[in-house]
């Protein structure tokens, strides 16, 4: 059956013109860039008027300016348009390599986004990543990227996040140390910021903690290599440790696993549109994390 067009729906060159006349806020200028006559321009615009029984500029001495109607309609057909210049490049030219940088905290890009980069290149083989590693807070301020990763409770003022782990903790060290019966008195990891929850973990658990320390590191991934090594119990955060567990590089220590409000959180500018790159990796990525949540 032929597409049928809907009576509702005005000529496509009448809303080309409608369009570039609002952007530019000259006839005459939407007339050179549409390759037109500034008269068939403004027979346009005059047509589309009639048949929408509203007045969509005020003509004045040097320009137009939108109607309040116009200034409502133009977001739609600007917003339709972009629909149709985007299904068309991607149904019907080639998909060029396309790069998107994201910002990563160390910990996250080695244990999670590292391991999962042979799926990206087979889900999504025209994107390459770059992948710059966060250490400190303040590295967020730096230019150069609209997504990344930020560890924290969800709150990110400007910024729309989803959530892309629900941290989980657990005490766990080396095989070697885990044969310590009384493992609560061996030296402790700590973790810098919002990590260096050792006195929550054993008030919830019902233990007495205690004071003996060992190293402090500033980022999860270097206290786990520390755990790895025999230094000490780390705090584990799931699902951080999972690949770690599995492999039986790191062991257990409890069965209690105290849930934190806390994890990892995909985030972008609130006002800033993604790329179709962007957005590609962006639901690739949330794929993979079924307990993605929108905040």
């Amino acid at each position: 059956m032929a597409y049928r067009t809907p009576d509702a729906l005005p000529p496509l060159d009448w809303l080309r013109s409608f369009e570039a006349a609002a952007r530019l806020s000259n006839f005459t200028a939407a007339a050179g860039e549409l390759g037109l006559t500034q008269a068939a321009v403004s027979q346009h615009i005059r047509f589309l008027e009639e048949r929408l029984k509203t007045r969509l500029f005020s003509r004045l001495a040097r320009g137009v300016v939108l109607s309040p109607e116009g200034a409502a309609y133009l977001p739609h057909i600007q917003s339709a348009f972009a629909t149709i210049g985007n299904s068309t490049t991607e149904l019907f030219e080639p998909r060029a390599v396309q790069t998107v940088t994201i910002r990563v905290p160390i910990s996250f890009a080695l244990l999670v986004l590292v391991p999962a980069l042979p799926d990206l290149a087979k889900a999504l083989p025209q994107i390459q990543l770059d992948v710059v590693t966060i250490h400190r807070p303040t590295d967020y301020d730096q230019p150069g990227s609209v997504l990344d990763i930020r560890f924290g409770n969800g709150s990110f003022p400007g910024r729309e996040a989803d959530r892309l782990t629900v941290e989980r903790l657990v005490p766990v060290a080396a095989p070697a140390l885990a044969d310590d019966a009384d493992w609560t008195s061996l030296p402790l990891l700590l973790v810098a910021g919002a990590r260096e929850m050792w006195a929550e973990w054993f008030a919830a658990a019902g233990l007495a903690g205690h004071a003996r320390r060992s190293h402090r590191f500033d980022s999860f991934v270097a206290a786990m290599e520390a755990a790895r090594a025999g230094a000490g119990i780390l705090l584990g955060s799931r699902p951080l440790i999972d690949a770690a567990l599995a492999g039986k590089a790191l062991v257990p220590l409890s069965d209690f696993e105290l849930s934190s409000s806390f994890g990892h959180f995909l985030t972008r500018p609130s006002a800033a549109p993604l790329s179709r790159a962007e957005q590609d990796f962006r639901q690739w990525l949330l794929s993979r994390h079924p307990s993605a949540v929108r905040t």
